[in-house]
């Protein structure tokens, strides 16, 4: 019909090769291993971690809270602790908010108590 344009024929879709169900298999496997170690075990790791933390808390620990505060345990209850934050300052806090534990001396080091 036209001269100057060449008619376009359509090719007939590729049809999917015999290996592509297994191809698209190891391919999901794949991404649930690296799923696996880059997420779900670095962070398992922490809670554990975590978890170990809140269970080893005793009075006398110097503790650092999520809030960036420090202070040093006088009490300790199953779910909370009773934290001596210097001059005659206390608070009660729930132990999952304690984000690390200090070394001994590290309040007097700071120049606090």
């Amino acid at each position: 019909m036209s001269l100057f344009i060449a008619e376009a024929h359509a090719a007939a879709p590729a049809a999917a090769g015999p290996d592509a169900g297994m191809a698209n298999l190891v391919m999901l496997g794949l991404f649930f291993v690296v799923f696996y170690f880059l997420l779900w075990r670095p962070q398992s790791k922490r809670a554990k971690e975590h978890k170990t933390l809140m269970a080893g808390l005793k009075v006398g620990d110097e503790v650092v809270f999520a809030g960036g505060l420090l202070g040093r345990i006088q009490k300790v209850d199953d779910e909370y602790a009773v934290v001596d934050l210097g001059d005659k300052v206390t608070l009660r806090i729930q132990k999952g908010s304690v984000v690390a534990s200090l070394p001994a001396g590290t309040l007097k080091n700071i120049g606090q108590n």
